[in-house]
């Protein structure tokens, strides 16, 4: 058993490659911004479905138009992850749109704003 939960780690991982290199390479769809970043990839121990999770430097309303175009895309990415990879079944892709980034940024922001508060009271009354 743990020698295919590591082949579907290792396939996930290969997938996951072989997608950024696809996005940022062959798709000409311009609602996809070429700052589409990959994040991570999950496989069922089937290979029938994948989760793509993915992040992009974009507002949000341009993330409206990256995930429609990636649903798009979505049929040639298969074939051509299916052309490149050799796999019996070539997972069906299910995009999913990654905001652990964008939490990220966000509580580092808050953080940054609360040493620079503790850091402006400390500097008015120095007793504290």
């Amino acid at each position: 058993m743990p020698k295919d939960f590591s082949r579907t780690l290792r396939v996930a991982d290969q997938i996951q490659r072989e997608l950024a290199d696809l996005i940022q390479n062959e798709i000409k769809d311009p609602r996809v911004c070429h700052h589409v970043t990959i994040t991570a990839v999950e496989v069922t121990r089937d290979y029938s479905y994948s989760k793509v999770f993915y992040t992009t430097l974009c507002t949000p309303e341009e993330n409206l138009l990256v995930e429609k175009g990636l649903e798009h895309a979505k049929g040639f990415l298969r074939t051509q992850l299916a052309h490149r990879m050799k796999l019996r079944i070539t997972p069906q892709l299910q995009f999913v749109f990654d905001e652990s980034v964008e939490r990220g940024v966000r509580l580092s922001k808050l953080i940054d704003e609360a040493i620079a508060q503790d850091k402006a009271t400390h500097h008015l009354d120095p007793e504290i």
